[in-house]
């Protein structure tokens, strides 16, 4: 270390080097900073930039290293900036959170409509012990398939549209929650766990696309999450579970009229960022499990499937003081 940074001292130029990195890395950090002011009017690209806003960060080490090359102290100084903007964003999600505790374990896969061996995926899941489960992207010809595997680990369940909930505990309230698409892929039913009726919601919101035309394209995502919000603000039982396929982060502002309601439970009882998006490389956390008068305990991923998704779970402890 002295080696490397030795021959700085008395060199009157490190601090006129590396000027355009040291711009970088402030641009970095008012990206970071005032990410919620980036209008979405042009191809969304305030949801875009949030979505994939933990990835940033990837930015620092490269400019502190470039910075070391152009013997910048400029740069290095300067690159401080965003390295405590992204740890004051992201910084609690490196500790570990998880509990020991939670009374209840519930779960959430897409499970993707071309998936080739859907019996196998449902033995998987099932195989992680949860109470709740909660399938996504079922298409009608594989449900059957999906029933038979499950029948022996769940006594309940309800299919409505291309989404589904396994239970071990009775179901009641059974319905479609109209998210504003003209077909269903969103539900809502009363489960009666051993702690008390329990609100849960499965729901897979429109996909998004990344187009070079036309940007981040989420407007139909954006209407469905609204209507979705509505409901849940409307569920009268004050214990809610959201369990489903969001296709959006807790960082993206679209999602607010449900994020603002329901605690995700990866950030309250998470180890990590928990991605479960694209599968074969995780870069998002599209896949949600949050709630209401619910305490989460502990969050992670499940092993992968033969879903483009990884299954998310969690274990909660169902509040009783009211």
């Amino acid at each position: 270390m002295h080696r490397l940074f030795g021959g700085w001292r008395g060199d009157p130029r490190i601090w006129r080097r590396g000027i355009i990195l040291a711009v970088l890395a402030l641009l970095l950090a008012l990206v970071m900073l005032l990410h919620s002011h980036i209008p979405n009017r042009v191809g969304n690209l305030g949801s875009l930039t949030e979505t994939f806003l933990p990835w940033l960060g990837v930015a620092i080490p490269v400019l502190l290293v470039l910075g070391v090359l152009r013997k910048s102290a400029t740069a290095l100084l300067t690159i401080l900036l965003p390295a405590i903007v992204w740890l004051n964003l992201f910084g609690g999600l490196l500790t570990d959170r998880t509990g020991a505790g939670g009374d209840l374990m519930v779960a959430t896969h897409n499970v993707n409509a071309d998936n080739p061996d859907p019996a196998a995926t449902a033995r998987d899941v099932a195989s992680s012990g949860a109470d709740l489960l909660a399938l996504e992207e079922l298409p009608a010809s594989a449900v059957p398939v999906y029933e038979k595997a499950l029948a022996s680990t769940y006594k309940y369940h309800a299919v409505v549209g291309t989404v589904g909930l396994w239970s071990k505990y009775p179901m009641t309230g059974v319905r479609d929650v109209d998210i504003k698409l003209g077909w269903k892929r969103a539900m809502r039913a009363t489960v009666t766990t051993p702690k008390g009726p329990l609100a849960v919601y499965v729901a897979h919101l429109p996909s998004v696309r990344v187009k070079v035309e036309a940007g981040f394209t989420a407007r139909q995502r954006d209407k469905s999450a609204d209507a979705l919000g509505e409901a849940i603000a409307d569920e009268p039982l004050r214990r809610v579970v959201l369990l489903g396929d969001l296709n959006g982060t807790m960082n993206d502002r679209s999602l607010n009229a449900v994020t603002s309601q329901l605690r995700s439970t990866q950030g309250a009882a998470g180890s990590g960022f928990g991605f479960s998006w694209p599968a074969s490389f995780p870069m998002a956390r599209i896949d949600q499990i949050m709630v209401r008068g619910v305490e989460p305990e502990s969050s992670w991923t499940l092993p992968r499937t033969d879903s483009d998704h990884l299954p998310v779970a969690a274990r909660v402890k169902v509040d009783t003081s009211s």
